[in-house]
């Protein structure tokens, strides 16, 4: 990763949040259809945010346009604290594309009053704030102001607690006026009349009950987020005229057709297109996507980014997919749950140039796609390690004292200075090129069978063919990692982040939710449980730290229970899960939460990281033909938020 002295990747702090910057290494070598590509693809990604806004909330567009309302009228003139409460606010509320936290998906409590910003939504313009037709302020202000200032109304976006109606005590804006019942019923009859490869039922609709009927109403260009979506359309209309070849050009066509149809057909079509697809350096992930906004896992919200490939680090990646066959025969599962012939993996490492919807500003490191798993079966996944994001992450984090206060000693600081951020590059490869794309469901398993479960599960068991993997001499002699020893640096801060560290991520009292979060919680603490003569946590000076003393025998435990968490998904075993999941992962010791909170406190970092777009402007002859494309990395946090809301706005 090419790197300059001096590009600042740390930016803006505030809340528990903090900005950082990406660099775009290589871009200037693109060919200019190339960097015509990435800008149209750019507008295409930028274009989905109003969606991803609406879908995490009914009410986060308007609470996002009346703050920015505020925020433009009283900048200059307003220095109270009731004023800089409602700035911080509103800079976490396009974070998280809306007014639930991000990761812990609680509600945010404003620390502004509600007569504060009663009375200066009084001085805006009527014309510039969201109201309805006919509505009034004071309307609008009866509406809005009980789900912003009550903390008991629509409390939390996603919830996942055990034994409760997930859809009715969910506020994220999937459903409307249907039961859990009702959904899983509704879903339920229309798999039982499916085929061996059925589309995704409920993945780009919402379903409504009115006078007592169940119906979808679809997202496509003349249905729910029309407005939005034609305009994603437009772009990638003039994308399909500089793709890098035919393959592409069709992938492009099969992703407007599907969001001119909303047929799930066209998106099963698109994605076997999309995974088959490896000649191009640029390359895109666009539409709904990822279900884990859903507590049901079955809705996707909207997603997109842009992404080109690192040709140097990609050679580190195709050594592993190359030998996809191999770890899929040696894997530690139950021969009936493996594939008999591995197809179609492909991995790479890219870099971003854009982020949009889900994946902006907090964004994953790692991407495995398709979804569906007889996709997967029949032609393959194709998985990405974002390269540049994963250094900036690294270049952020030099010098802040985590490792020096968490790490038990020296001798294991040491290890994880030398080896940390490769096998932190390796696991995420393994984890998506390979644990996604292993194993396989039994002929008659529901791929939806462990219902609010099966994202925690599904993680867990990637992950866990990552840590079986990472300690194989496989790797060695591949020349993925320098010798036999450096696994154990993954091992370490692995365990030492799902038994501590990610707790910093949580509030007192609360319990885990996040379905990664539950993962990683779910396997240390498995581990913990059954390897205690390997594994501690012991006080020193009052301090809790981890201690491994053997990591060779940590791996076997790993690969019983990857067996474990593989057996669950293959049958479907929805009590199996919901019992190793609610013991392993969900609970936290609150004595221990409050030393971790506090020795994270004296650190001065935030937990949560998120990145600032790189701003694309295209440069034009006098003919009007695209000569090239410019890069400005300058553009602030604050700045980027309200150009995009206005350039983009499209749902309000």
């Amino acid at each position: 990763m090419s790197d300059s002295t001096h590009f600042k990747y740390t930016d803006e702090r505030f809340a528990d949040l903090q900005l950082l910057r990406y660099q775009l290494p290589g871009f200037e070598q693109l060919s200019l259809k190339q960097k015509e590509l990435v800008y149209y693809l750019s507008e295409t990604t930028l274009y989905g945010r109003d969606i991803t806004f609406d879908q995490f909330g009914k009410y986060n567009l308007r609470v996002r346009k009346l703050l920015e309302c505020v925020y433009l009228h009283r900048q200059a003139i307003d220095h109270s604290t009731d004023f800089q409460a409602l700035e911080v606010y509103l800079k976490r509320v396009w974070f998280s594309n809306g007014i639930y936290h991000h990761y812990g998906c609680d509600k945010f409590q404003p620390e502004f009053t509600e007569q504060y910003l009663r009375k200066c939504l009084h001085e805006v313009p009527a014309y510039e704030l969201p109201l309805s037709d006919g509505q009034t302020l004071e309307d609008l202000c009866d509406e809005v102001f009980p789900v912003m200032f009550n903390p008991n109304v629509l409390p939390k976006r996603v919830n996942k607690e055990d034994g409760v109606d997930l859809v009715q005590t969910s506020a994220c804006n999937f459903y409307d006026g249907v039961t859990q019942k009702e959904v899983e019923d509704y879903y339920g009859r229309k798999k039982q009349d499916a085929s061996d490869e059925p589309p995704s039922f409920g993945l780009n609709s919402t379903l409504i009950k009115r006078d007592g009927v169940l119906y979808e109403e679809i997202w496509k260009i003349d249905g729910k987020y029309g407005a939005a979506i034609e305009k994603i359309v437009y772009w990638l209309e003039k994308a399909v005229a500089v793709a890098e070849n035919e393959h592409q050009q069709q992938v492009i066509r099969l992703l407007i057709d599907y969001y001119r149809t909303g047929d799930l057909t066209l998106f099963d079509r698109y994605s076997i297109a999309w995974v088959s697809e490896h000649r191009s350096v640029i390359d895109f992930i666009n539409g709904f996507i990822e279900v884990y906004g859903d507590p049901l896992a079955l809705k996707a919200s909207w997603e997109g980014i842009v992404e080109y490939k690192d040709l140097e680090a990609t050679r580190r990646t195709k050594k592993i997919s190359d030998h996809a066959q191999w770890f899929e025969d040696h894997s530690p599962v139950a021969p009936q749950f493996k594939k008999k012939e591995v197809k179609g993996v492909s991995a790479s490492v890219v870099c971003a140039a854009m982020l949009g919807g889900e994946e902006y500003p907090s964004t994953a490191i790692g991407i495995n796609l398709p979804n569906a798993d007889w996709i997967r079966a029949k032609y393959g996944s194709k998985s990405v390690t974002i390269g540049n994001l994963t250094h900036a992450y690294n270049q952020a984090a030099k010098g802040n004292g985590f490792r020096q206060e968490f790490v038990v000693d020296e001798q294991t600081l040491e290890i994880i200075d030398r080896y940390g951020d490769l096998c932190d590059d390796v696991h995420t490869d393994l984890h998506e090129c390979l644990g996604h794309g292993s194993g396989q469901l039994l002929p008659d398993t529901d791929p939806d069978a462990l219902k609010a479960y099966g994202n925690t599960i599904e993680e867990a068991r990637a992950d866990l063919f990552g840590l079986y993997y990472i300690a194989d001499e496989k790797l060695v002699q591949l020349g993925i990692l320098p010798d036999a020893e450096a696994y154990q640096s993954q091992y370490y801060t692995y365990l030492m982040n799902g038994l501590l560290t990610q707790l910093t991520r949580i509030n007192p009292g609360q319990q885990i939710e996040e379905a990664h979060m539950r993962n990683r919680a779910l396997i240390a603490h498995w581990v913990y449980e059954h390897g205690r003569q390997y594994v501690n946590l012991e006080k020193v000076n009052g301090k809790t730290y981890l201690r491994i003393t053997d990591y060779s025998a940590l791996r076997p435990l790993f690969a019983e229970l990857l067996a474990e968490i593989q057996r669950i998904k293959s049958e479907g075993d929805f009590e199996a899960a919901r019992q190793i999941v609610e013991r392993y992962a969900v609970k936290v010791d609150p004595v221990l939460h409050e030393e971790i909170l506090g020795r994270f406190a004296r650190l001065n970092l935030a937990p949560y990281k998120g990145f600032i777009n790189p701003v694309l402007t295209p440069v034009f002859d006098q003919d009007g033909q695209m000569t090239d494309v410019k890069i400005d990395y300058s553009e602030s946090y604050t700045n980027q938020m309200l150009r995009y809301s206005k350039d983009y706005a499209t749902l309000i």
